[in-house]
């Protein structure tokens, strides 16, 4: 096809633009309608058909149904699931409006499970709240809505024009006014003037490369590449939360979700291998995906949905939803590997990484009315970063959207000419190198980086490879070749899946804490920083084309939650740029090298200077200078250097970097003091150079310098018992560590009634460890505390102390706790209570549902192995199905068989 001039142009008007004809999409423009808008529904493929909702949908996972849940649970649900940073104003929204969206989609015809009695058959997924509510024909969904949007009163006040992609959003003076694409059929451009846009373009799905590596065989709807993404960027929209990934448990080899929320209800559950639960973690979340992925990469992987145990009936059941209304060829793809529910359990995997906020927490900033950072722009749906929106939360921030655009439009203003060419240019390049390389063959290369490189386990090195990888590709991607309108809009997917991957690699670097379990899991930084974190890490396109982040606070809670500690109200800061200018390519309007991470890696000479150096064997003297420069990239290489060469005086410089203004150096010198522990002198001199640090604003600082002083014995009971009142649980857990080294029983029992159950386990540890006979009555206390985790770790230590009474009898209560930690705690604290008392009882638990009960009691069980009836009873575990549980019982054995052996020859003599 020929290029055509910029002038030659399908011009289009309207009040609202909705970009983006899927769940969110298709309500904002119903609504906007209502609303008394002429709207235009801009949609790439065909609207009857489009997004992720015509796939199928095999109910609402987030329904608070009056009577069932509160708003005031889920809020609390989607805070902790999210780590605390969450903006639960748009959180509320979703909690208080989805059972009215639920009402009105009935109304459109919509269908929900219903029981007997004509209420909701609202379902526990589950550990906490009851929010899935199936949609037996939710394969339809999208008809129904098609159905409504094509009503006269609706069509009327709706212009749908299919097949016409969007590239940019239009701005003037600030405000977004309009849109630029093509027609991805004929090629034609077109150009749409408005008075509010609204973003509605799903999930950046095609980020990461399948395992199939196959570019659409993705988890998300394929067609989803990032397009509203970059097109939110590139108007100077802030995004938020993108170094958190959607990661997603599916079928394995197949590009289906596993269906737990469908299968749960029903009496289904993951296993590993061995049959055994392993998911700890109540919500959907990163932990929940963490454990997931530990499992699967364990000796016990791989991991299933266990449907065997279910009868025909439920299966049947199962098959009616599962191979319809999720994947029309989930049942084939099965069929052909001869496989089937009543004798094959499914074998589960994870996703490759993408942008979601309807299943993690990232896209556009938006607030509880929809509104981006830039007046007269509006996301809605799997693109806007409202937490764990699902379905229904598309459905409500929709809604949102088109009521608020609709009663707050601009005036028209002249379409900006500059970038209507811009866009042209980024649109029409590949017709001017037909012989190019073809898109599949960049995308796949592009694709492969961000799962080498960006996928987590992130590391800075891994990130700033895929940094300096994205923005070299934009030169590759420029000279993509194309020679079909259809090929354009290919080409022009992957300058968004480009910006995505730029984008989410940045975020990654710039947030220095793991959080969000494995969605933003950093190996070289792997403690959660709440003190310097718990923010959410915006990022946009500043007027010279860098990109730079915002860290914004976490706004007040309206639903407090235990555990977390939202920071003072203030004002966003914005992280400084690099002094450096921005690439070439940014300035013309590409996604620049960011702030705080501008430079290629190597790139300063200083770097190269202290690579030479450090083959020199250098003293602290020669290494200082480094530790003063004004990059942290320098000063952190400095650290690096001071771990390698270990010279003398080396903790003492450690020490004076823990001060260092930037994070990342002092964080460095925390990791570095705790390698080399065991080679640093314990001098007066490192206790001193130490004892500033115990101030530090950074937590993880406090902690590493709580752990050095531990280590070496520099610290003292006042030193850590102080420490027991940090606003940081990590720092509390040190101190903790610090008084059990000093046998401080005293002061541990002052902790027992810590915030954080990870402290109050570890001071339950703690006194077994000390075996203080005096902390029965800290134990006691412990035992009655509201978490099973918590009594667990008491009634192990409860064998430190020798198991007194009343410790042994409330042991002895606890093998009947519904908890099975609880009950393998009991176990393991029985094994020092007299054999009269603990032997019976433990032979019982050797009959316990749960493994790890079964190991705790035959491991207290070879203290007894002497009494017969244990002896029995050891012999019986010989046959356990858990290999451990067996081991343990031969090892009892023998040792019994090699004691009486002794004793035989003991009496002979």
């Amino acid at each position: 096809m020929e290029i055509p001039p910029v002038a030659e142009r399908r011009e289009l008007s309207c009040d609202v633009l909705v970009v983006g004809g899927g769940t969110a999409g298709t309500m904002a423009a119903i609504t906007a309608a209502e609303h008394g808008a002429s709207v235009l529904l801009l949609e790439k493929a065909h609207v009857r058909h489009s997004g992720a909702l015509a796939m199928g949908m095999d109910g609402v996972n987030n329904a608070v149904i009056p009577g069932k849940a509160t708003p005031e649970d889920y809020v609390a649900e989607i805070t902790r699931a999210n780590d605390g940073v969450v903006n639960q104003r748009t959180v509320h929204q979703t909690a208080t409006r989805g059972f009215a969206m639920v009402k009105r989609l009935e109304r459109y015809g919509v269908k929900f499970e219903k029981d007997e009695h004509g209420e909701y058959a609202v379902r526990r997924v589950h550990r906490s709240g009851s929010y899935v509510l199936p949609m037996p024909e939710g394969k339809d969904v999208k008809k129904v809505l098609y159905r409504v949007l094509r009503q006269r009163s609706i069509r009327e006040k709706v212009q749908i024009e299919n097949r016409v992609m969007p590239v940019r959003v239009l701005t003037s003076g600030g405000r977004a006014v309009g849109a630029v694409g093509f027609d991805t059929r004929s090629g034609e451009f077109v150009t749409v003037s408005a008075k509010a846009v609204i973003l509605a373009t799903g999930a950046s799905g095609r980020l990461g490369l399948p395992a199939s590596g196959y570019l659409y065989g993705t988890y998300e709807n394929p067609t989803n590449a990032g397009d509203g993404h970059a097109m939110a960027y590139h108007a100077g929209a802030e995004l938020s939360g993108i170094e958190c990934f959607q990661i997603n448990p599916l079928i394995k080899d197949y590009n289906g979700p596993a269906c737990a929320y469908v299968a749960n209800p029903f009496g289904g559950y993951q296993v590993n291998a061995e049959g055994t639960r392993f998911v700890d973690c109540d919500y959907w979340s990163g932990q929940m995906m963490a454990e997931v992925k530990r499992e699967i990469d364990s000796a016990r992987g791989p991991i299933y949905l266990k449907l065997t145990h279910l009868p025909d009936e439920t299966l049947t059941s199962l098959e009616g939803i599962l191979h319809t209304t999720e994947r029309p060829t989930r049942g084939t793809f099965h069929a052909g590997r001869g496989h089937d529910y009543r004798t094959h359990d499914v074998e589960m995997h994870i996703s490759e990484i993408g942008l979601c906020g309807g299943h993690s927490a990232s896209g556009v900033w938006v607030d509880e009315n929809a509104r981006t950072t830039v007046p007269g722009l509006y996301a809605a749906g799997d693109l806007a970063c409202v937490p764990h929106n699902y379905m229904i939360g598309a459905f409500v921030f929709g809604d949102l959207a088109g009521a608020d655009a609709s009663a707050n439009l601009g005036e028209r203003a002249a379409l900006p000419e500059d970038q209507i060419r811009a866009a042209h240019e980024l649109i029409y390049r590949p017709l001017r190198n037909p012989g190019g390389p073809p898109q599949p063959q960049v995308e796949y290369k592009l694709r492969r980086f961000v799962n080498d490189y960006v996928a987590p386990p992130k590391t800075r090195a891994k990130l700033d490879i895929a940094v300096e990888t994205f923005t070299r590709m934009e030169a590759e991607i420029a000279a993509m070749g194309a020679r079909t309108p259809h090929e354009l809009m290919r080409c022009a997917e992957v300058t968004f899946i480009r910006d995505c991957a730029e984008m989410a690699a940045r975020s990654s670097l710039t947030r220095t804490e793991s959080r969000w379990g494995l969605y933003h899991d950093r190996a070289d930084l792997p403690e959660r920083d709440d003190a310097s974190w718990m923010y959410h890490l915006n990022l946009r396109r500043r007027d010279d084309g860098a990109m730079e982040f915002v860290k914004r606070p976490v706004a007040p809670y309206l639903v407090p939650v235990d555990g977390f500690a939202v920071p003072e109200p203030g004002e966003p800061v914005v992280l400084a740029p690099e002094p450096s200018a921005a690439p070439a390519a940014a300035r013309a309007g590409g996604p620049a090298r960011p702030v705080g991470e501008a430079r290629p890696i190597g790139r300063s000479p200083r770097l190269l200077e202290l690579q030479r150096l450090a083959e020199t064997g250098p003293g602290v003297a020669a290494i200082a200078p480094y530790l003063d420069d004004p990059d942290p990239k320098v000063r952190r290489a400095a650290v690096a250097t001071l771990t390698e060469v270990a010279p003398d005086g080396v903790g003492g410089a450690l020490a004076a970097a823990l001060g260092d203004a930037h994070g990342s150096v002092r964080r460095a010198a925390a990791t570095a003091l705790r390698e080399l522990v065991e080679v640093l002198p314990a001098t007066d001199a490192l206790r001193a150079g130490l004892a500033p640090a115990l101030g530090s604003r950074d937590a993880l600082v406090r902690a590493a310098v709580l752990d050095v002083l531990r280590a070496l014995r520099l610290g003292s009971p006042d030193v850590f018992g102080g420490a027991l009142h940090d606003a940081d649980h990590r720092v509390r857990i040190q101190a903790v560590r610090g008084l059990v080294a000093h046998d401080a029983a005293d002061a541990l029992g002052r902790a027992a009634d810590d915030p954080s159950r990870e402290v109050r386990v570890a001071v339950a540890h703690g006194l077994g460890t000390v075996g203080d006979p005096a902390a029965a009555g800290t134990l006691g206390r412990l035992l009655a505390d509201g978490d099973a985790l918590v009594r667990a770790a008491a009634l192990e230590a409860a064998a430190g102390i020798g198991c007194p009474p009343p410790l042994d009898d409330a042991a002895l209560a606890a093998l009947h706790d519904p908890a099975w930690q609880v009950r393998a705690g009991a176990a393991r604290g029985l094994a020092a209570a007299p054999a009269d008392v603990a032997s019976g009882a433990l032979a019982k638990a050797l009959d316990d549902p749960h493994l790890d009960v079964r190991k705790a009691a035959v491991l207290s069980l070879a203290a007894f192995r002497d009494v017969p009836e244990v002896a029995s009873a050891l012999d019986r575990a010989r046959s356990d199905p858990d290999a451990d549980v067996r081991a343990h019982a031969r090892h009892a054995l023998a040792d019994a068989g090699a004691a009486a052996e002794v004793r035989a020859a003991s009496s002979g003599q």
